[in-house]
């Protein structure tokens, strides 16, 4: 019996280191029905995926200024900020992106762009969150 429980208490503790960090965004000011939710967990290859879904998240067009796209960047350990990529959608209630990184990242955010391949944000900063 004693042996049953140290298994079940190591099983919850691998458990419980494997899952999930989870960041939820704040309430936008530019795009206040949005909610917008990101889930970072490590690979078997040591990677990091992450997987953001966007719910009523208004076109980029429809803001003000109108812009063509919104990307999705993540600041890493070590302050570098990177382009994970685009939200990209056709009035779509929901819109989710799961990219791979390398990168163990901190901090995720969002900005509503002219161009989708930037090297560093330089639109409105739609909203912003910690994992």
């Amino acid at each position: 019996m004693k042996t049953f429980k140290y298994f079940l208490f190591i099983a919850a503790v691998a458990m419980l280191t494997s899952c999930a960090s989870t960041a939820k965004f704040p309430v936008s000011r530019d795009v206040p029905a949005a909610n917008i939710v990101a889930k970072k967990k490590q690979d078997k290859n040591n990677n990091y995926v992450i997987k953001l879904t966007a719910e009523n998240l208004a076109a980029p067009g429809r803001l003000s200024p109108p812009k063509n796209n919104y990307s999705v960047w993540i600041v890493t350990k070590n302050g570098d900020v990177k382009n994970l990529g685009q939200l990209s959608f056709r009035n779509a209630k929901k819109v989710v992106l799961e990219a791979v990184t390398p990168f163990d990242a901190k901090e995720i955010l969002i900005t509503a762009e002219n161009e989708g391949d930037l090297a560093y944000p330089e639109g409105i900063r739609i909203s912003r969150a910690k994992f």
